[in-house]
């Protein structure tokens, strides 16, 4: 029978796990998730096009580029909606440079189901910004990539879900929470906008998040040996450490 102080010692053990950097899966209202968590800010970045110009695209040719720059790639994940000639649909700044504007009308389809955000990494720290408040206020972000809808506002789920829509698909979004680190989750089946969305504000403790794609999400983990296959991507995000 275990005493109190080991059951004490193996709830800390399951916390430190969880808190820990890296890719994990978990259950939620019955759907399978993968998270990805990520404590150092600066470790991200956002990548749409390779040193001659052309679209990454692909998991394998986004780590060819990172490991010819000395680095390794944890984890990607596609970062948001584009185009069809892969172009991200609404802000994209990467290293400083914007290359697309931010968008703040409303509009057809997901991206322009209001509200929706910024993810933005400014002065080594993350945030999910609601797209309103960064034009009238913009950071410095030296990584930004704007999508839709928000998931979670300010502790509050996005006024327009339905927890029981019939609308299921595969989803990918991030969140950020109130310690600062950054949440990247991924569906591993068909999942509802207010289940996903529950999942960041009351097990991620994320007051803020936001919806990155739907059908195309896929996941690349290194820890995992996972790399999704799928249609080419427009903007990527994911983690880089020093090669070892």
């Amino acid at each position: 029978m275990l005493t109190k102080v080991k059951l004490t010692l193996f709830a800390c053990l399951l916390a430190g796990a969880a808190t820990a950097d890296g890719c994990r899966d978990l259950t939620h209202l019955g759907d399978s998730y993968t998270v990805c968590q990520v404590e150092n800010a600066a470790s991200l970045n956002l990548w749409l096009t390779d040193n001659d110009g052309f679209v990454v695209g692909e998991f394998f040719d986004l780590e060819k580029l990172v490991a010819e720059q000395g680095q390794t790639l944890t984890f990607a994940m596609n970062a948001g909606m584009y185009h069809a000639d892969r172009r991200a649909v609404g802000l994209f700044i990467s290293d400083y440079t914007q290359q697309a504007r931010i968008v703040t009308r409303e509009g057809p389809g997901n991206f322009a189901l209001l509200p929706n955000g910024v993810f933005c990494v400014a002065n080594q720290t993350a945030q999910v910004i609601e797209s309103r408040s960064f034009a009238t206020n913009p950071p410095n972000c030296r990584i930004a990539t704007q999508s839709g809808p928000m998931l979670v506002i300010d502790g509050k789920l996005h006024p327009k879900f339905n927890p029981r829509s019939t609308s299921k698909k595969r989803r990918n979004g991030v969140g950020v929470d109130r310690q600062g680190h950054s949440h990247f989750v991924v569906s591993n089946g068909f999942v509802r906008f207010h289940d996903m969305a529950t999942l960041f504000r009351d097990v991620l403790d994320s007051p803020n998040a936001l919806f990155l794609d739907g059908t195309v999400s896929r996941l690349h983990s290194t820890a995992e040996g996972r790399s999704d296959p799928g249609p080419r991507m427009g903007p990527i995000i994911g983690q880089v450490l020093p090669s070892q």
